[in-house]
């Protein structure tokens, strides 16, 4: 059973093992994560979080959300994202992602991230609907659909029944 959990005061347990994991793989965003909650950064201003995703009670990954600060418009960026490697291809990730995507949209239009840490995360955010801009400090943007941008279109289909009903 997967669990999402908004992280208030203190970091998960087990989350020194996901800092080690990750820097065994050369990612430091969740030292980085470490270094900046001791401080003090602790994802609590208007329009930010942090969720920490558990996988039958062990803690599978965990994603942030911030203000997006040198966006020429209100935004906000999805950041301090990493999943352990055990806990891959079981959508863990995925829902992570979707939770932080509809956290920031509600609050701002447009979400960014920066997705060089890896070579597998420029093609995960894109399955999530980012697309590639590197006009910031991010290399993926996403931004909500308005309500008059969708467009349906429903081809015309012609079915024959081929026996009496």
């Amino acid at each position: 059973m997967l669990q999402l959990v908004r992280i208030f005061d203190e970091l998960p347990d087990g989350f020194d093992d996901l800092v080690a994991e990750a820097s065994g793989e050369g990612v430091r965003n969740m030292a980085r994560l470490a270094e900046e909650w001791q401080s003090g950064a602790r994802f609590q201003e208007d329009g930010e979080a942090l969720f920490a995703a558990f996988l039958v009670g062990e803690l599978a990954g965990i994603g942030g959300l911030s203000v997006e600060p040198v966006s020429p418009e209100p935004a906000r960026r999805l950041r301090r994202f990493y999943i352990r490697p055990a806990m891959r291809r079981r959508g863990v990730a995925t829902a992570l992602a979707s939770a932080l995507i509809h956290e920031g949209f509600d609050s701002v239009e447009l979400l960014t991230v920066n997705a060089a840490a890896s070579p597998a995360a420029g093609p995960f955010w894109e399955a999530q609907g980012f697309v590639a801009n590197e006009t910031g400090p991010w290399t993926h943007v996403m931004r909500r659909a308005r309500p008059d941008q969708f467009i349906v279109d429903f081809p015309t289909t012609t079915a024959r029944l081929t026996a009496p009903l």
